[in-house]
């Protein structure tokens, strides 16, 4: 998260850029559409909030964009690939390792490890050193306010610091592109908007593409773009001036 030049790809300001986008899910003896036809774009530097009730299909979105669940129809062209899921599945891991950072919901964090091993991991997976692992993890974690709890494992954390923890991860490798599922729902107000803050930085101060799923309607104010998503269909899509003072009150 320290410093890197940013590089755009051949699809200039857009990271992602997905057309046509269908999944289907089976159902007893039939199939659920979850995305119906949905074209999807994201820029660098901007927070995007994608935002609908449970069902809506808004983390089935997530999963087409980031390699991760294959749709039946539809292209994902991003950064300097030509449609993602012409890849293969190897070279889909790759594209996510090297510029895909994803922090979710419930953590993911692995117990027997210290905060500062969880960052470290990642970073050793992308072939840096030892040391220049545990250096950029330890910036990382200091950066996201965990300087003091670098060697507590996730049973010594509040959920709050978990999730900074899980951040500082997927911060730590400077990702182009940062995927987070309902990042605040496990959080208090206080905590929420130390998540929410450090996002919006990915986006301004380093220039990612962060892209946030939620049903948490809090989150509105810091976002440059709102789209809105019901039963596999984008019903809105607004562009806004995030307000980087806004306050997060509990639920």
């Amino acid at each position: 998260m320290t410093g890197h030049t940013r590089v755009h790809g051949k699809h200039g300001d857009f990271a992602i850029e997905a057309k046509g986008l269908v999944k289907r899910f089976k159902s007893g003896k039939s199939f659920v559409e979850v995305l119906k036809n949905v074209d999807f774009d994201a820029r660098h530097g901007d927070l995007t909030m994608v935002m609908g009730p449970s069902g809506s299909g808004k983390s089935t979105l997530i999963a087409a964009l980031s390699g991760l669940l294959r749709p039946e129809e539809g292209r994902v062209d991003t950064l300097d690939v030509d449609d993602l899921w012409k890849l293969s599945g190897s070279r889909i891991d790759k594209f996510r390792l090297d510029h895909c950072g994803f922090i979710f919901q419930g953590f993911n964090l692995f117990p027997a490890l210290s905060a500062i091993q969880q960052v470290e991991v990642v970073l050793k997976f992308q072939g840096l050193s030892k040391a220049d692992a545990r250096r950029q993890a330890q910036i990382t974690l200091e950066e996201v306010g965990l300087g003091h709890r670098l060697h507590q494992k996730p049973s010594a954390l509040s959920g709050g610091e978990k999730q900074r923890v899980a951040i500082a991860r997927a911060l730590a490798k400077n990702p182009q592109i940062l995927f987070a599922d309902e990042p605040t729902s496990a959080l208090d107000g206080e905590n929420g908007q130390v998540v929410i803050r450090l996002l919006r930085r990915a986006a301004t101060e380093h220039g990612a593409a962060v892209i946030c799923v939620t049903h948490d309607p809090r989150l509105e104010a810091w976002a440059d773009r709102v789209i809105h998503i019901e039963d596999g269909v984008i019903i809105d899509d607004q562009r806004r001036i995030p307000n980087p003072d806004a306050t997060l009150a509990s639920h």
